[in-house]
């Protein structure tokens, strides 16, 4: 592979305290020099080939922070129900997308709003209203609930006698009928496992590969995929036999489920051992590396699932996921196998038991520099859990995309008080010096980077642009947003050495804007093209 010399308006490094570079030369798929053009060039010697990429901003390639790839390539194929602000608009939207398959024998949705129900709880006549003759299963935005039509209720097998699962609901009326609402693990294990047993190898490679295309155009180099599971893990392999590589690089969690048996919770421990070991031996570790298990602690707060220390606006409150001692025996084992924590928590309640979790880890297996634990989303924060999460090192994992004003309206009702002024508090945590990695946690938000970062610089929204911003004194500044949206993802599984800036040493993974975050208004950001997509020194996405 020739050395290639790339001359750019402007060069970001990764890190926020270091200057903007203009050019940077690249050999066998490494950054061998970066800095003013001249050094570079000669670093890279006169027989180097100059691409002079004008008025471009390179970033080094975006780290997905937050995934689920396979369940993001499947809802590519899915009804889009994001946009929908009313209920007659779903029901609309299901009518035309039956009627432009009628030969479908489900249909599949995803991203309805708790704001366009105004307060009601979704049930299976508001889908039979629209669709009726065959089994609908439409996942919320958030992904912590499910909604489906009384075909789907018949076709799952829900009957009166089943019984909730732990850390989740089958909604009732009062008949102890199911409505149609299935709720955290209830959702999982009667829809998701449902549709898992349903898709073929080949839907899921298809799937996979949506995935992967769609985040290649929108600048991403490398992704932290969050609730691995068999079927992920397989798709995975495939690939990796195939073609010897992913089109990125990947780190996985594979997901933990709550039993409430400890025994059964340590299984699951050794299983994910097992195939991180596995995995290394077989495939190395420049493609996929197995890196620690997920742990989804409680719900969210739209729901009022998520486990809050006081009571939600009407009254409810919630219970973590995880049976204590469960959780903590599994998180102990698991830090001893060397597994990174990733711990899904939203409420405040949550938040502390995540963090007593990595405690009992410190605790019962030692200091360990690699342990880097982190917490997933940390929507609502009490000031104290700033504080702790700091002297923990533990890593904030945030996704300015769920902040994006034109969804918080139900998140808001749901707190109702002083709780729904504070949330999301990005500049507590750096004031704090808390590390942060910014994901999108895509299929529950819209993947684009570009959009990412806009509500990252400006706290507006990318959905209604007419919408007030949520709070934004609490804005990052563009080099401290790219650097969490790049090094940031990195460091939090332990890949600052390979990807996430471009020094010397450095896989070549980058990614050319049309704008400059730094100068340009930050509006242009919504709608802007990544120009240029390059893995390892070779062009993955280009734009037409």
């Amino acid at each position: 592979m020739p050395t290639v010399v790339y001359r750019a308006a402007a060069v970001f490094t990764g890190r926020a305290s270091s200057p903007l570079a203009e050019a940077f030369a690249v050999r066998d798929g490494r950054v061998i020099a970066i800095g003013d053009r001249e050094p570079a060039e000669h670093a890279a010697g006169p027989d180097a080939r100059i691409i002079d990429l004008g008025d471009g901003f390179v970033t080094p390639g975006i780290v997905e922070g937050h995934t689920h790839l396979l369940m993001f390539g499947q809802a590519v194929e899915k009804v889009q129900l994001r946009e929908c602000g009313t209920l007659a608009e779903i029901q609309e939207r299901l009518r035309e997308a039956r009627a432009a398959n009628p030969d479908a024998a489900m249909l599949l949705g995803i991203s309805w709003r708790f704001d366009a129900l105004e307060g009601r709880d979704p049930t299976a006549e508001m889908i039979d209203a629209a669709v009726s003759d065959i089994p609908v299963i439409l996942d919320a935005n958030d992904l912590h609930s499910v909604w489906v039509n009384s075909a789907a209720i018949a076709e799952l097998g829900i009957t009166s006698d089943t019984p909730d699962p732990i850390g989740g609901e089958i909604r009732r009326d009062e008949r102890g009928e199911a409505t149609g609402f299935l709720l955290e693990s209830a959702a999982i294990q009667h829809a998701w496992n449902y549709l898992a047993a349903a898709a073929s190898d080949a839907d899921r490679d298809r799937f996979l590969a949506a995935a992967f295309d769609a985040y290649l155009a929108t600048g991403v180099t490398t992704a932290t995929d969050m609730s691995f599971g068999a079927p992920d893990l397989a798709a995975f392999e495939r690939i990796l036999i195939r073609d010897g590589q992913l089109p990125f690089p990947i780190t996985a969690h594979m997901l933990l489920h709550p039993t409430g048996d400890p025994a059964a919770g340590l299984a699951q421990v050794e299983r994910a051992a097992a195939e991180r070991d596995r995995v290394a031996a077989t495939y190395g570790s420049d493609s996929l590396r197995i890196v620690g298990v997920k742990f989804i602690l409680d719900g969210v707060i739209d729901a009022c699932t998520a486990a809050m220390r006081g009571p939600y606006a009407d009254g409810s409150n919630a219970e973590p996921i995880w049976p204590r001692e469960a959780a903590l025996a599994a998180s102990v084992a698991a830090d001893a196998h060397g597994l990174q924590l990733a711990l899904h928590a939203i409420g405040d309640s949550a938040s502390d038991l995540a963090l007593d979790l990595v405690e009992a880890c410190v605790r019962e297996n030692g200091p360990r520099a690699s342990r880097r634990p982190r917490i997933e989303h940390l929507e609502y924060v009490a000031p104290d859990t700033v504080r702790r999460l700091a002297a923990l090192g533990v890593t904030a994992s945030m996704q300015p995309v769920h902040c994006d004003p034109a969804v918080l309206d139900n998140w808001i009702a749901m707190l109702g008080d002083e709780r729904a002024e504070r949330g999301f508090p990005w500049a507590e945590m750096r004031d704090a010096g808390v590390r942060i990695a910014l994901g999108t946690d895509a299929p529950t938000a819209p993947h684009e980077a570009p959009h990412n970062l806009f509500i990252a610089l400006t706290a507006r929204s990318v959905l209604e642009a007419a919408r007030a911003p949520y709070h934004p004194e609490r804005v990052f500044t563009p080099a401290d947003a790219l650097e969490a949206m790049t090094f940031g993802g990195a460091w939090a599984t332990g890949l600052e050495n390979e990807v996430g800036t471009l020094a010397p040493g450095t896989r070549a993974n980058f990614a050319v804007l049309d704008l400059n975050p730094f100068t340009d208004d930050p509006d242009r950001l919504v709608g802007t093209r990544v120009r240029l997509t390059v893995v390892d020194g070779e062009v993955r996405h280009r734009a037409e």
